[in-house]
């Protein structure tokens, strides 16, 4: 008995911690996505998505992807849970030499990988990523490329201060960066661009990196016997775990960079815009991902790395869980929400002078197609973290291969059905993308459930219920207001909606005894309780 309550009291720790956690880095996702959406904004409405605007973010792609490939989510699953279990043995100066070797080691990769990409971007552009440029918007690409490719090098930097802080349980200013990385871009449209043009939104992107960066030190330099070492640490048992660990996990990485980069191969053949469209509306689905799943993942993957490390996997099987459940109550009437409104919202951040009726079209028509796919993409997040807090990156990286293969074959499938049924065929390659998603999200949460001996899929699947239920309730109501509001501008529409939709979503969980939001009430006010204290 005693045993029990032990456990029961360590799970609810556990749970407070990743909801603490959670809830810091929502609120700091949630600022830096609307400084995001504001560069975007005003993205689109200084370029529309006319030659330059598709140029820019075919090269910014390509940047991203050196980014993502090297030390993007493949190095941080693979150091987070290693350095995280050296903090637990209390085994700090080896922990920091293990980041010291991992910094230097990805440092040298991505200049060499950046100088590369300056030296033949034109070829990079012409033969891998838009072929279906015309001569003067492939050269402009290849401008495009050669600055924003500095940006890689910052990152891979950025990512792994990211990583440390988040190992220590320190989540604000790491969720602020992406804020700062905005910052820069929009520096770059109000005091560069005016002189430079669509230059002056590439060096935007590099000032940002570095924004990205800068805003982590200051935490960093506090953080307990903190050591740098001039050391590539390939002696360490550690450094060599990060490399197995990264392996496989890079393989996955790298077949998703090359769906993205397919997408802009086969978009840059297209109607003129289809890069802007689906570049632009991808962003939006991402939106409500980041703040519902990517903050609670980043919270919860150091708590489920410690309870591993401990060797408490009954509490992690709970945390689990109750992760899934608060992402599922959430990502649902998103994704509903996102599709019935989606003309609106994007008419009401994009549509400016050089962002047109037809360029509402286009954004909105991909933004459909994605919103599909929103709840696997938050699943996918949560659940692959499990995978990697048991030290797996293995399987995540098998299925999201067999994913992704499948994402590439679906692209070439449904951009050519779309076409042939006269629709827009960017809407094919975000469908193929949810599609993918969606099956690969069910199918971890199946072989999750094996390695942990089970999951309380009971309490899952009255979430899904209860959610779905709510959600259609949430969505009767949108559309109501919708033909009352019917002649008000994108503004009232949006706001209206949404204000109606949450009520009426929160009202109908409240009368199905929705354990999920009794419990963010009960959070809400402990932490107001706290600071009355």
């Amino acid at each position: 008995m005693a045993g029990m309550q032990k456990d029961i009291s360590g799970n609810s720790k556990a749970a407070k911690t990743i909801a603490r956690g959670a809830l810091t880095v929502m609120s700091a996702f949630i600022i830096s996505n609307l400084v995001g959406l504001l560069a975007k904004t005003l993205t689109a409405r200084y370029f529309g998505t006319g030659i330059e605007s598709n140029a820019f973010f075919a090269a910014n792609r390509f940047s991203e992807i050196l980014f993502n490939l090297v030390a993007g989510g493949a190095l941080g699953s693979a150091f987070i849970p290693v350095f995280t279990g050296l903090l637990a043995k209390n085994e700090n100066q080896k922990a920091w030499r293990l980041a010291s070797a991992v910094m230097n080691l990805v440092t040298i990769v991505l200049i060499i990988l950046s100088l590369l990409t300056v030296m033949f971007s034109k070829q990079v552009v012409r033969y891998i990523l838009t072929p279906g440029f015309a001569e003067n918007e492939m050269l402009l690409t290849a401008q495009l490329l050669r600055i924003q490719v500095l940006s890689s090098v910052i990152f891979g930097l950025s990512g792994l201060v990211m990583g440390a802080l988040n190992a220590h349980q320190h989540f604000l200013l790491p969720a602020i960066a992406p804020a700062m990385y905005q910052v820069g871009w929009i520096f770059g449209i109000f005091l560069l661009e005016p002189k430079m043009g669509i230059y002056g939104l590439a060096w935007g992107v590099v000032i940002g990196s570095f924004f990205h960066l800068a805003v982590q030190i200051p935490r960093l330099l506090k953080l307990p016997e903190i050591g740098y070492s001039i050391t590539f640490g390939l002696e360490m048992a550690e450094v060599r775990e990060v490399t197995r660990l990264m392996a496989p996990r890079l393989l996955g990485v790298a077949v998703v960079q090359l769906n993205f980069l397919l997408n802009t191969y086969l978009a840059s053949f297209q109607q003129e815009g289809a890069i802007t469209a689906i570049s632009l509306a991808f962003p939006l689905m991402i939106m409500p991902q980041a703040v519902i799943a990517q903050s609670i993942a980043i919270a919860a993957l150091p708590t489920f790395s410690a309870q591993v490390a401990k060797n408490k996997i009954d509490e992690m099987r709970n945390s689990l869980t109750s992760t899934l459940q608060a992402v599922l109550i959430l990502s649902i009437p998103a994704a509903i929400g996102l599709i019935l409104l989606r003309e609106p919202i994007v008419s009401l951040l994009y549509k400016g002078s050089a962002f047109t009726s037809q360029s509402v079209i286009l954004v909105s028509w991909a933004l459909l197609w994605y919103s599909m796919g929103l709840v696997g993409h938050c699943l996918m997040e949560i659940t692959s973290r499990a995978f990697y807090a048991l030290h797996d990156t293995k399987t995540p990286v098998i299925i999201g291969v067999g994913a992704m293969i499948g994402n590439l074959l679906l692209s070439l499938l449904f951009s050519t059905l779309f076409s042939n049924l006269g629709w827009m065929p960017h809407g094919g390659l975000a469908l193929a993308n949810s599609t993918a998603t969606a099956v690969e999200s069910i199918i971890l949460l199946i072989l999750i459930k094996k390695k942990l001996h089970g999951i309380n899929g009971k309490k899952i699947a009255e979430t899904v219920i209860k959610s779905v239920l709510a959600s259609m309730g949430m969505g009767a109501a949108i559309l109501l207001v919708e033909r009352i509001i019917s002649s008000y501008g994108p503004a009232q529409t949006v706001v209206i909606s949404i204000a109606t939709g949450g009520i009426v979503y929160v009202l109908f969980l409240v009368l199905l005894r929705s354990k999920e939001i009794s419990n963010v009430f009960s959070l809400i006010r402990a932490r107001f309780a706290k600071k009355e204290l």
